[in-house]
């Protein structure tokens, strides 16, 4: 049966030759080695009191969530990219790689990679905010003054640069992998939601795209910052690029609740297609994964409920333990 609204809805990234999936409590990165091992990196969340309020609340909870899923994100993108390194090379230079790691110059290394991946999230948004500003006022500055038909004319730029970035970026091996573990993680995430049993042939009879997507909520930046900015007039230059820089946050998180919105009205007749521009482009981002893929698909998702489970175990029974729940009263 189809899993109720009360269901926790879970999340993922593909990661290279691997799948990470977030849970309530942990958060879990499976990846295939070349000796066709699969192998974990377990990550319990440990989320701030502070940053859980903000998660709550509408508009501020998407930026907070993009940011510290960037954080997050990044540990596991580089455990994967680590894993893929270390399969390449030759045992001698490995043996040497795993003694500067004892030494602690990985560790020390590795203290900035949450840093490092929210600093990547904003400057990249920032440049694929601004770059199509300055290509349409080069193109376009001359031709007309509607602030809004510039707007319009910079959206879609804004959307080809990103297509013809996606289209080109498949064409590499590495990628397309990563694309087809992505599909991986959505069938997966899909079939968990249905109901079924998670086997390689139920996930496989599963679609690739989902509404509640990454690259759902790229195109939805897409669309609502042009109606967005177009709120804002504006007569010169660096008008323009203040208003974007500015604006940027807005956008983030107002697409992160129509995201939201479209995730929760799919089942709705009419309301439905309300997402469908983002699965469009999911058809970009995502291919037809390999049952090996699948398989490790599954073994992420089903390590991170297990975890899961025994945590919240846990966290109850230290409760318990600490008096929060009457013994007597329930």
């Amino acid at each position: 049966m189809p899993q109720d609204s009360s269901t926790v809805s879970y999340g993922g990234q593909a990661v290279i030759e691997g799948v990470m999936f977030g849970g309530k409590n942990i958060n879990v990165t499976a990846v295939r080695r070349k000796s066709n091992e699969i192998t974990f990196l377990e990550v319990p969340r440990e989320d701030k009191s502070w940053v859980k309020k903000l998660r709550k609340i509408p508009l501020i909870r998407g930026v907070v969530s993009i940011i510290d899923s960037s954080a997050k994100g990044s540990k596991h993108l580089n455990y994967s990219a680590d894993a893929y390194a270390d399969d390449e090379i030759d045992p001698e230079e490995r043996t040497k790689q795993k003694e500067k790691e004892e030494s602690g110059l990985s560790l020390s290394m590795m203290i900035g990679v949450a840093a490092v991946g929210v600093l990547s999230f904003i400057v990249s948004k920032l440049i694929f905010t601004l770059v199509p500003v300055f290509l349409e006022d080069f193109i376009f500055g001359g031709l007309f003054d509607n602030y809004i038909l510039h707007n319009l004319v910079e959206g879609v730029i804004k959307l080809t640069l990103l297509l013809v970035y996606l289209w080109a970026i498949t064409l590499t091996p590495v990628v397309k992998r990563l694309f087809q573990y992505h599909g991986a993680e959505h069938k997966v995430i899909s079939t968990y939601e249905a109901g079924d049993e998670l086997t390689v042939a139920n996930v496989q009879k599963h679609s690739r795209l989902h509404y509640r997507c990454g690259s759902s909520f790229m195109m939805l930046t897409i669309v609502l910052g042009v109606l967005i900015y177009s709120l804002v007039p504006w007569d010169n230059m660096l008008d323009r690029v203040m208003q974007r820089i500015i604006l940027l946050p807005v956008v983030i998180a107002v697409s992160f609740e129509f995201l939201k919105l479209t995730n929760a009205l799919r089942e709705t007749p009419v309301l439905r297609y309300l997402g469908y521009p983002g699965l469009w482009l999911q058809l970009l981002t995502t291919k037809e994964p390999l049952d090996e893929q699948v398989e490790v698909s599954i073994a992420s998702f089903n390590r991170m409920r297990e975890l899961d489970v025994e945590l919240e175990k846990s966290k109850v029974n230290s409760s318990i333990r600490n008096g929060v729940i009457d013994a007597v009263k329930g």
